[in-house]
């Protein structure tokens, strides 16, 4: 009886000792310590909160999500906000203000809105101011600067005329100073708000539009309404010729431009006018004669025969 209850003690306490032990090597094991956490770079969160700070800075811009042909109506489904830091002067703003309006002209896709965006006028009238007039000319490669001119160059038009039974000594002369290429072939320049007449080609057109640039047989001016009649008797009866002026000459926009020096630019220009009564618009035909010696000018005599008009020497 005495050997039982012993050797049921010992078993307990085998049982409690392995327990104990478990239990004490469990509690020795140290947890594996967690990874530490990765701190973000200070110039990581500098940035982030620049562009939070940056993003309510910018404007929202109307813009069209798709090409757009001219007289249809705009839907939601053509446009989209873009937040821009500057916004274009005069640019829409909210899809409202555009949403059911009707454009008069194919629109690109890209194309930022504003009202001008919804007037009429094509490339041309939107290139030209009111005292304007947009004429084109026929070139080759010797009239048209070797090919090299581009919208937005300054050109004078030269006029050259032969010596014959009506002209009695050739002459080159200035026939209209200072006025602007608005298109050399297909090429359109910028217009009076300073946007693109046409979308921005990409390079593979680009490419394309600068050899039809080369290979062009036609280039628009803008031609002061009062020198227009001018510009168009030239092209009869003579020979042109485009004269690039300088980049430098940073006044040539305001040449004609309705400034109290217009008057003189185009009192000069005509007192410069010789040998050509028609190009003059009534003022006298000058020029010197054959027979007239060094320092020495004489009056021309002004012969007219029916609807012809010749400058004798007396």
């Amino acid at each position: 009886m005495n050997s039982r209850i012993t050797m049921a003690l010992a078993g307990l306490l085998l049982i409690g000792a392995l327990f104990f032990g478990y239990w004490g090597l469990v509690l020795s094991r140290q947890p594996e310590p967690s990874p530490p956490a990765v701190a973000q770079p200070a110039a990581t969160v500098v940035e982030k909160t620049l562009a939070g700070a940056e993003d309510q800075t910018r404007q929202p811009v109307v813009v069209l999500s798709r090409d757009v042909p001219p007289f249809v109506a705009l839907t939601a489904a053509d446009l989209h906000l873009e937040k821009l830091q500057v916004a274009p002067a005069g640019s829409l703003t909210s899809l409202d203000q555009a949403i059911g309006r009707t454009a008069w002209r194919p629109l690109r896709a890209g194309t930022w809105l504003n009202d001008e965006s919804f007037t009429a006028g094509g490339s041309l009238a939107r290139m030209i101011h009111p005292d304007e007039r947009a004429l084109a000319v026929a070139v080759d490669e010797v009239i048209g600067a070797a090919g090299q001119l581009v919208p937005g160059d300054y050109v004078d038009v030269l006029l050259f005329l032969r010596q014959d039974s009506n002209n009695l000594q050739q002459s080159a002369q200035v026939a209209v100073p200072a006025i602007r290429v608005l298109a050399v072939g297909e090429q359109l320049g910028l217009t009076n708000d300073g946007a693109p007449a046409s979308a921005a080609p990409s390079a593979d057109d680009k490419l394309k539009q600068d050899q039809r640039r080369l290979a062009a047989r036609t280039v628009v001016l803008a031609v002061p309404e009062a020198l227009l009649s001018r510009l168009m008797l030239a092209t009869q009866v003579g020979t042109l010729r485009l004269a690039v002026r300088s980049s430098e000459e940073q006044r040539l926009a305001r040449y004609w431009a309705g400034e109290p020096a217009v008057a003189a630019h185009l009192k000069a220009s005509n007192s410069n006018l010789f040998q050509f009564t028609q190009l003059a618009l009534g003022g006298a035909a000058k020029g010197p004669s054959p027979s007239s010696s060094a320092g020495e000018s004489r009056p021309a005599v002004e012969v007219i025969r029916g609807n012809q008009v010749s400058q004798r020497a007396p």
